[in-house]
């Protein structure tokens, strides 16, 4: 017969059991002792304040009639009485009175302990005198020398009242009952959350599927809950990764069909140059200069690839350091000047001085000549650029526009995706690679702030976005 290996919940469950049942068994051995104890105890107290009574009653005298006189008024039913002196010589016995026979008591454990602490007690002894059991209990004089004695027959009565209560036993019983119940309810629940998150282990590393009943619902309880959320991420990243995916095809084919048009161009200008050996040198030359410029686009292009990769693929590897966001604007500007002089185009600086925050030098520069080269690629002619900045705390906010024709309000949401262009043919010729905004926007992310885009009323773009002051 094959068993089945025993789960999770199943092995906690016995453990758990094992030592609580450790526990109840210790806890009624420790009560049933304690308990018996304190019994014992307290009827040996009542026996030392009787003997005390005697001996206050005959003032410290041995007499039999004054013993005899003090039980009759005393009366406990089974009670004997013995006076022993120091030298284990009974004096006195209210049971029997040939003293002359009684055997030496010194060895008695009770008076043995009497004389040498006060007092002393044993349960249960066989009297060898009378040869019933008694429970003795006795008090030494230490003035007189005398040792009193009582004892009570071990009787029925007697170890009935010895005995332990029972309540307790029966409280722990049910109490085990009850644990026993609740523990299993509970584990049986944690066994199967185990269960499920084990076959959502098994299925996924095996990419099957993990729409099926038994994963569908969970214990109502809180590993249920968190079983479930397990498996909705684990679903939400599969779904994110399928996502992303379809995003890297994209992007691959976009790459591809990006650099197909200047290779295709270099490709036919060399091989007309090539096949025509005929050809003149203006018209090579021209030629060549076309290709040049094919290969500065594709540079270009590799650049920006690679801008990007190195914002996806190195998030929180980045080096930050401060960056004069005022004296990296001012490059740019006197970097573009001819081309901004060519299309008779402004750029108004209102930006103050020392502008610093904590980021990257060479992304937080790509971020403000992405957005002037984009506004010299498509603002037109005779426009204006501004940029301005203000004190937000934690943070500076920036406004960088322009005064040109704008985009249609239907591109807007789309402007920052890798490769969109408003209008494709233009954007070729002009020699941009459809990358700059996607980098302005991620840079801008990194840095822990936000960015968006508008159309100025009055026409062209308008660019909102934050920087943190201190990193990302």
């Amino acid at each position: 017969m094959l068993f089945s290996k025993p789960t999770v919940g199943q092995k906690l469950y016995f453990s758990i059991l094992a030592v609580f049942l450790a526990f109840t068994a210790m806890f009624l051995f420790f009560q049933r002792t304690r308990e018996k104890q304190f019994k014992t105890e307290t009827l040996n107290i009542r026996l030392q304040s009787f003997n005390a009574n005697v001996y206050e009653a005959i003032g410290g005298c041995v007499e039999e009639k004054a013993l005899n006189d003090y039980l009759a008024g005393h009366h406990v039913s089974g009670l004997r009485l013995t006076v022993i002196g120091k030298d284990g010589k009974v004096l006195y016995d209210n049971v029997r009175k040939d003293y002359q026979h009684f055997s030496n008591h010194l060895g008695r454990k009770e008076v043995t302990e009497a004389i040498m602490n006060g007092q002393g007690y044993e349960i249960e002894r066989n009297s060898k005198t009378l040869n019933v059991d008694y429970f003795y209990s006795a008090t030494y004089f230490r003035k007189e020398g005398i040792v009193i004695r009582s004892a009570l027959p071990y009787n029925d009565d007697l170890a009935k009242s010895l005995k332990t209560d029972q309540h307790y036993i029966w409280f722990a019983l049910s109490a085990i009952i009850v644990l026993t119940v609740v523990l299993w309810r509970f584990l049986t629940r944690l066994g199967d959350n185990i269960s499920k998150l084990r076959t959502f282990a098994n299925r996924a590393a095996r990419n099957e599927s993990l729409d099926t009943e038994d994963l569908a619902v969970f214990p109502d309880d809180e590993l249920g809950e968190i079983a479930e959320r397990i498996i909705k991420i684990y679903k939400n990243l599969e779904s994110t990764r399928k996502e992303q995916d379809v995003l890297k095809r994209q992007l691959t084919q976009n790459i591809a069909h990006e650099l197909k048009t200047p290779v295709a161009s270099i490709q036919g200008y060399l091989e007309t140059i090539r096949e025509n050996s005929g050809i003149d040198e203006v018209t090579k030359e021209q030629f060549i200069d076309r290709c040049y410029v094919q290969t500065q686009r594709l540079v270009s292009l590799l650049n920006d690839i690679s801008m990007l990769n190195r914002i996806d693929d190195a998030l929180g590897y980045m080096d930050f350091e401060n960056v004069d966001l005022s004296e990296t604007v001012e490059g740019i500007i006197r970097q573009t000047a001819l081309q901004l002089e060519a299309k008779h185009m402004k750029f108004i600086n209102r930006m103050p001085n020392n502008i610093v925050i904590n980021g990257n030098q060479s992304l937080l520069y790509s971020v403000f000549r992405n957005l002037t080269d984009n506004a010299i690629a498509y603002a037109g002619e005779n426009t204006c650029i501004s940029l301005e900045c203000r004190d937000g705390g934690d943070r500076w906010y920036f406004t960088f526009s322009d005064n040109g024709i704008g985009v249609g309000n239907e591109h807007l949401a789309r402007l920052f995706e890798r490769f969109y262009r408003v209008d494709k043919g233009r954007s070729r010729k002009m020699g941009g690679t459809g990358l700059g905004l996607a980098i302005v926007k991620n840079a801008v992310l990194l840095h822990g702030g936000t960015i968006s885009v508008k159309n100025n009323p009055e026409g062209g773009l308008r660019f909102d976005f934050s920087l943190k002051k201190y990193g990302g």
